[in-house]
């Protein structure tokens, strides 16, 4: 009986040429290991083409992946299989990928990269407010695509590391409080919610407060990668960011970038 949600391994012969740009393979065909190795990514989407394609490159860096591609079997894939990261449609039938990023954020955190066939912002900061870490506009590059996964990943990995070996103390800008420790925000006492790479962006921001940080400097240090394709994806977190902790406490520097403001001592 087939799984539900489970793609089987592609052959090479099918491959789209560009999801096959790094692939080593054995005797059988199959991709050898890369350092993704063991690391579980739950693609969820309907359209066959991009699944088969997604599915593919990311076997061929070594990871293991499913496939959903509707909102409640995600939701019973991402229950069952304990993904480390979701690739998300956010256009699925039975429910969008909206809501199936809330319920499955509700089940664990884990990180999501949300794909969107609009690029209209609007969907990526609800996409960004409901718990996705990145997105993407179709269409787009499987190459930047797995880069991006590699991306997340390393950025859990170091907020693991920073949880287990914390700084000391708690960094106030005024009424703004980043607790490094239990990776915790508040603002006026209250308790942010902030998702994992905001908190990131936040802290790179707060590393150097009042000093204007470029978008390609913001990539680099947040995001592992710098590509000017990618400001909008800066742009759109610091959105998400301004009105989690207050539009006036990131001031825009047009052209330029961004800094965290501070009161005057």
């Amino acid at each position: 009986m087939r799984r539900h949600g489970i793609t089987p391994l592609i052959p090479e012969s099918t491959l789209l040429g560009r999801a096959m740009e790094q692939t080593h393979t054995s005797h059988n065909g199959t991709a050898t290991t890369t350092p993704g190795a063991q690391r579980r990514v739950l693609v969820v989407e309907d359209d066959a083409t991009i699944v088969d394609a997604i599915a593919a490159r990311l076997r061929a860096e070594g990871f293991l992946v499913q496939t959903a591609g509707d909102g409640p079997a995600a939701v019973d894939t991402a229950e069952a299989w304990q993904p480390d990261l979701l690739i998300l449609d956010i256009m699925l039938p039975g429910f969008d990928g909206l809501e199936v990023c809330r319920r499955v954020q509700a089940q664990r955190p884990v990180p999501v990269l949300m794909l969107t066939a609009r690029d209209d912002e609007t969907d990526m900061l609800v996409g960004l407010g409901v718990g996705a870490d990145d997105y993407m506009t179709k269409p787009f590059s499987m190459r930047e695509l797995a880069a991006r996964v590699h991306v997340l990943l390393r950025r859990v990995e170091r907020a693991a590391l920073a949880a287990s070996t914390p700084r000391s103390g708690i960094l106030r800008l005024g009424e703004l409080e980043i607790d490094h420790a239990q990776r915790r925000v508040r603002v006026k006492s209250e308790d942010v919610h902030l998702t994992p790479t905001e908190f990131d962006l936040l802290v790179c921001l707060a590393n150097t407060p009042r000093a204007v940080l470029s978008r390609e400097q913001l990539l680099a240090e947040v995001w592992d990668w710098a590509d000017a394709s990618g400001t909008r994806t800066v742009d759109s977190h610091i959105k998400a960011l301004r009105r989690k902790i207050g539009a006036e406490r990131i001031r825009t520097v047009h052209g330029v970038g961004y800094a965290l403001e501070t009161p005057t001592p």
